[in-house]
């Protein structure tokens, strides 16, 4: 054999040694962490391994250490029956009476559900011509499809009775926010100033919107609506709210796009201040990851100032269903001119507890006693449903589908099925205004009147843009 023989060999055998350890190292990274071992990796960590990195927006030691101490406090004791991954998240099943709102408020008896999600039972009237109903057919969202019963590394999908699916918050994710406070709260500098003005008549010289609801003129806020309100005594309330995936364009300061319920009453930034419990779906790629829209609840008690966060990320919320998957994504999204997707949400507040239902599930509730005797203590003075997006740029995201809401069905985003629940469990129609505070970007097409689930609908959103 020659030289230049040998030599191509030996090129071959190094080729195929590189591409060997490339693929080791894949698969070594390429595993689940166990729950313990991540526990463990919180006690070690330095500050040192993240500050200064290009993603990272934490600047202060002080800052990252009270991120790293408040998930040690919040993991504590927890003893995890197995781990399993869902696209890029970590979920562990964790008992419920271990899971942080438990152990951290020192609830000693987890509160039973109330029956099944209602239908409205005491109808107001309704003046809207009914429409034809019958081409429009869509689909429950799924958070796990029938037939994923394994992850990749071979975990079930699904938590064992009496156990909840927690999605595993890191450090990683939450080092993205400059301050434990910035990731816990709704958006980095939330309050609820905008939600409350939607609740008062316009400003004085303020123009009309296309719908005939109030417009405030907010040029620097950083966020913007399309939504309706009722001012009434609500005990809770239910929409079915149409799935979509908008484009969140980060790079341009785009921070998230949502839909979702708002319960509000109170007000002020101290304790009892302005209140709310919150459901929908979300897209937020700073805190989840990627630009997939995901189902979230949220909750605050003092104008999002000191108190509140999403999902199960601190003490609030206690989840006592194994089938919902809080902070996880869909298998299914709507599409334009295409399948429509839709998730029930019911929220009433039933013996102590704001009871929050996905599809006929309730799956958790949020105790009363988070409210420090306001409004939320016993009960809503306003419901909102609707559209919400953030920026830090010069432009906003699409809302809902992205579509305006006069292009209608399958094209615009919608939510239907629209009734509050009173002190004795009926359920009304509900009799809505619209507040939209920028209508250059977004609106509100209704309330518009059908038969059955359609009784009560509107479609929002809008293509966002610049100028709003």
């Amino acid at each position: 054999m020659n030289l230049k023989s040998v030599f191509a060999l030996g090129l071959i055998a190094l080729g195929a040694l590189a591409a060997s350890a490339v693929v080791a190292a894949q698969e070594t990274r390429a595993r689940l962490i166990p729950f313990n071992e991540y526990r463990a990796s919180l006690t070690a960590v330095d500050s040192s391994a993240y500050l200064g990195r290009a993603e990272v927006r934490v600047t202060q030691q002080s800052d990252f250490e009270e991120m790293r101490q408040h998930l040690i406090t919040l993991y504590g004791p927890i003893q995890v029956t197995h781990s399993f991954q869902l696209d890029a998240d970590v979920y562990d099943c964790i008992p419920i009476d271990q899971q942080p709102s438990v152990r951290l408020q020192g609830i000693k008896q987890i509160a039973l559900p109330p029956p099944a999600a209602l239908a409205p039972a005491a109808k107001t009237a309704i003046s809207h011509a009914a429409t034809s109903l019958a081409e429009k057919r869509s689909s429950p969202a799924r958070q796990v499809a029938e037939d994923v019963l394994r992850d990749p590394f071979g975990n079930a999908t699904h938590c064992e009775a009496r156990t909840i699916p927690m999605r595993r918050i890191t450090l990683d994710e939450m080092t993205r926010f400059p301050t434990l406070r910035d990731f816990l709260r709704k958006s980095p500098g939330e309050t609820g100033d905008d939600l409350q003005t939607g609740a008062n008549p316009p400003p004085a010289g303020a123009s009309a919107a296309p719908t005939g609801g109030g417009v405030a003129p907010c040029p620097t806020c950083g966020h913007k609506y399309s939504r309706t309100f009722q001012n009434v005594n609500a005990w809770g309330g239910n929409s079915d709210i149409n799935l979509w995936s908008p484009n969140v364009n980060t790079g341009a300061g785009q921070v998230f796009s949502l839909t979702q319920h708002w319960y509000m009453g109170g007000s002020g930034s101290s304790l009892p201040g302005f209140q709310t419990v919150e459901a929908g779906w979300q897209n937020y790629p700073a805190k989840y990851g990627d630009e997939r829209s995901r189902l979230f609840i949220y909750w605050t008690a003092d104008n999002y100032n000191t108190t509140g966060c999403y999902n199960l990320e601190c003490s609030g919320f206690v989840q006592t269903n194994n089938s919902v998957y809080l902070g996880g994504g869909f298998t299914n999204y709507s599409t334009s001119g295409g399948a429509q997707y839709e998730m029930a949400i019911q929220v009433k507040l039933y013996r102590g507890n704001w009871w929050i239902f996905y599809g006929t599930t309730a799956f958790g509730y949020y105790p009363t006693g988070l409210y420090h005797g306001g409004q939320l203590a016993q009960n809503a003075t306003q419901i909102q449903y609707g559209t919400e997006s953030y920026t830090t740029g010069a432009a906003w995201p699409p809302e809902g589908s992205g579509a305006w809401p006069s292009s209608g069905w399958t094209k615009a985003a919608y939510q239907r099925n629209l009734f509050w629940i009173n002190s004795s469990g009926g359920g009304i129609w509900e009799s809505l205004s619209d507040w939209i505070t920028s209508p250059s970007c977004y609106n509100i097409n209704g309330p518009n009147g059908g038969s059955g689930a359609w009784t009560v609908n509107f479609y929002d959103g809008g293509p966002g843009g610049g100028g709003c």
